[in-house]
């Protein structure tokens, strides 16, 4: 079974709230024939749009592949937050890699952010940038470490962009009765991913990328060229980047080793109105300190946008509004009475490690996924550093390729039963607050 289908229509973007407020886009056409290109990039979200552009805008003949349409597969779909370093914490880094490996993450974590705002801003897209995501804690320990952890970022990085909220703050700002503080991050921000991906991909053409929409890759050839196989035609081309994320497949083996698709959920309320202090008193993002993260934040037109819940394997579960409506009345049981407009699910893509896995995977191929919930930034990021390698600027692309991104116990057929066994495991602990 493909992920590409089993939860989706061909060619058509989930019924979801960034769907129904997404700005215009062209239907592009599908690839016919044979087309030759020095490269081509497989996928059109964040990461093959952001490398098709950075290379384009160098001068290099690019052209893009994408089975459905650009920006149709996480994306489009997830919570929109831009968050500051990497989706591990400094601290976990720091006993990962080391301090100055750590301190180099942490750089290339702040720059994935500027890299996003800058082509926000170079490009005009209209895709209701704001600052500020805040992360919660359940308990008085959390919230000591959540603080512990904003004096560590001002002390060995000199990052002074974090508001620390004690219990009266937090509520102020969230008034659910579930968590009793954190901190709030200034310099990190939220976004409408989908109008994000679109911008990007209008940006690209500009630039002379080649886009093709309904044009599923089966096989890649690799070689010198590389050949790229669709179902209605094949692009010959010098170098091949690989930016399916967690609709890759199989299509190339060490990443499938290392990188495992699994599916989050999303879900719109009504219209607020008032009732939207209910939730958020500022027009921030926030996300908490459970393992299975909850995360959230208020639309333009008001409604609570809730992500939770997740699940393993193929399909998505019949009920979607009923899987996120239960972790979002654990945070908000006033909202008991609020209907659900719009709920949807994605499928994104994690490592072992939580981190992201870069790397040439070919004679002709880069990759570069896994980015474990993080990827709004990183992934975009990722697609500035294939572009830059490619171009002979390999600095940043080597220092991400050396994290440790070991492959999952048993290869592909066997991470599924022992990743759901690990996250129930890690569920429980969410229930018994440990």
């Amino acid at each position: 079974m493909d992920l590409l289908y089993s939860n989706d229509r061909k060619g058509s973007y989930p019924q979801s709230w960034y769907a129904a407020t997404a700005n215009d886009a062209p239907d592009r056409p599908s690839l016919k024939g044979e087309v030759r290109a020095d490269v081509c990039v497989v996928g059109g979200g964040f990461t093959g749009l952001s490398a098709a552009l950075h290379l384009a805008e160098k001068g290099v003949d690019v052209v893009l592949v994408e089975a459905h349409r650009v920006g149709f597969g996480a994306s489009g779909r997830n919570g929109g937050q831009l968050g500051s370093g990497q989706r591990q914490d400094q601290e976990a880094l720091i006993r990962m890699v080391g301090r100055d490996s750590a301190r180099q993450m942490w750089q290339l974590g702040e720059e994935a952010k500027q890299v996003v705002r800058g082509l926000i801003d170079t490009h005009g897209i209209d895709c209701d940038y704001r600052p500020g995501v805040a992360w919660t804690g359940f308990s008085d320990k959390e919230t000591r470490e959540l603080h512990g952890y904003a004096d560590l970022l001002e002390r060995e990085y000199g990052y002074d962009q974090i508001e620390r909220l004690d219990a009266g703050a937090c509520q102020a700002l969230c008034p659910s009765p579930a968590y009793k503080g954190g901190m709030l991050d200034m310099g990190a921000g939220h976004l409408h991913p989908l109008n994000f991906a679109l911008g990007l991909a209008r940006a690209a053409e500009a630039a002379g990328v080649r886009i093709f929409e309904r044009s599923h890759v089966h096989h890649i050839e690799d070689g010198t060229p590389a050949e790229v196989r669709c179902d209605t035609g094949r692009v010959v081309a010098e170098t091949v980047v690989l930016a399916g994320n967690g609709y890759l497949g199989g299509l190339n083996r060490k990443v499938a080793a290392r990188v495992m698709p699994i599916n989050n959920f999303v879900a719109a309320t009504e219209p607020l109105g008032d009732r939207a202090a209910e939730v958020l008193t500022r027009d921030v993002a926030v996300a908490d300190t459970k393992f299975v993260v909850n995360y959230f934040r208020l639309s333009r037109d008001k409604r609570l946008l809730f992500g939770g819940g997740e699940s393993y394997g193929y399909r998505f579960p019949d009920d979607i509004a009923g899987k996120v409506r239960k972790p979002m009345l654990e945070i908000f049981p006033h909202l008991r009475d609020v209907k659900i407009d719009y709920a949807w699910g994605g499928t994104l893509a994690i490592t072992m490690k939580r981190l992201p896995y870069l790397g040439r995977v070919g004679k002709s191929i880069l990759s570069s996924s896994g980015y474990s919930g993080h990827g709004v930034g990183t992934a975009t990021h990722a697609g500035m550093l294939m572009a830059q390698a490619i171009m002979g600027q390999t600095a940043g692309f080597d220092a991400m390729a050396r994290l440790p991104v070991p492959p999952f116990p048993g290869g592909p057929a066997f991470r599924t039963p022992l990743l759901t066994l690990a996250m129930t495991w890690y569920a429980l602990r969410d229930r018994l607050g440990v």
